[in-house]
């Protein structure tokens, strides 16, 4: 993880909500999947792009969590306090990682309470059928994902993380974010998103918030699918295998590997990997799960992934 997340008691609580008490806040309340997490910073672009990344919760809702951005002269990092939901970040100035941390907070509330579990990861519906990419950072999750986007009767649930919650049939998935935080470079791969970058205003990482409505039209964008195939993504050049079929004890041994694929998971104590685990070990068995080496051109990647989904779906 690129910051440290401490755990809190109450009596630093207190102190920090002491101090944030005098200053003047910007705040904002978002919908994540019926939790509501309110950002409270002094940064106006940041509340910008929080409004327009995710929904919005009535103002007569309680937040369930909260966000306070600390401005100080200590190092990056975030202050937790568990019991309340309640995270410091002290010298965030990457909107994509305070978007993290709210994802990270209704993901604790939703695993803990209510049966719900986060992925860090794509999810495409494909003529019905829900399609994931779980990838580590830089093996293409996103160029692939967006590749996806292009099929005909897909539609986009996540670009970067989504709920999954168990019943009858198959796993069902639930979006996090109305709009996408893309990369301005979004259409170097994919010409037709070139326009997607008009009138986004990109932060210090090069990165701003997207509508991909704009492209694919008002039903690009779905709330929700049932998950039938999942495409783990590596790039290794010493392993000569492109793509194959994965049984659930490699995959999960894959994901445990590389941290479930997801930095920003806020609270790491026993009981709650073993949570993930066992989420993770359903999750899989209940899909046809592949391994794609993204080793070859972004299209020839994306060919042998079409491949595969078309083989189950």
């Amino acid at each position: 993880m690129a910051y440290a997340v401490e755990i809190i008691g109450d009596d630093r609580k207190k102190d920090l909500l002491k101090g944030c008490s005098a200053v003047n806040y910007h705040t904002h309340k978002a919908d994540i999947n019926g939790i509501c997490v309110e950002l409270n910073c002094q940064n106006k672009d940041f509340i910008d792009m929080w409004s327009d990344n995710f929904y919005h919760m009535s103002d007569h809702v309680r937040p369930h969590a909260r966000i306070y951005c600390v401005e100080d002269d200590s190092e990056l990092h975030a202050e937790y306090h568990i019991e309340s939901f309640t995270m410091f970040l002290f010298n965030f100035d990457y909107y994509g990682w305070i978007k993290s941390v709210a994802l990270g907070l209704a993901g604790n509330i939703l695993e803990r309470s209510h049966g719900i579990y986060s992925v860090h990861g794509a999810a495409i519906d494909i003529d019905g059928r829900g399609v994931t990419l779980i990838a580590p950072s830089k093996t293409g999750k996103t160029t692939q994902s967006w590749g996806l986007l292009r099929m005909e009767n897909s539609h986009l649930i996540s670009d970067d993380w989504y709920f999954v919650q168990f019943g009858n049939g198959r796993p069902r998935i639930t979006g996090s974010e109305k709009n996408c935080y893309i990369d301005a470079d979004i259409g170097d791969v994919w010409e037709e998103y070139k326009p997607l970058v008009t009138g986004v205003k990109f932060d210090n990482k090069g990165r701003g918030i997207g509508n991909v409505r704009w492209i694919r039209g008002e039903g690009a964008v779905i709330p929700k699918s049932s998950v039938s195939v999942i495409i783990l993504l590596k790039r290794d050049k010493e392993d000569p295998a492109i793509e194959r079929k994965l049984g659930v004890n490699e995959a999960l041994e894959y994901l445990e590997a590389h941290d479930f694929c997801n930095p920003h998971q806020l609270v790491r104590g026993e009981r709650d990997l073993a949570l993930r685990r066992e989420f993770f070990r359903r999750y899989l068995s209940e899909c046809a799960v592949f391994m794609v080496n993204t080793v070859c051109t972004a299209e020839e990647s994306q060919e042998r992934i079409r491949k595969l989904i078309k083989e189950v779906i």
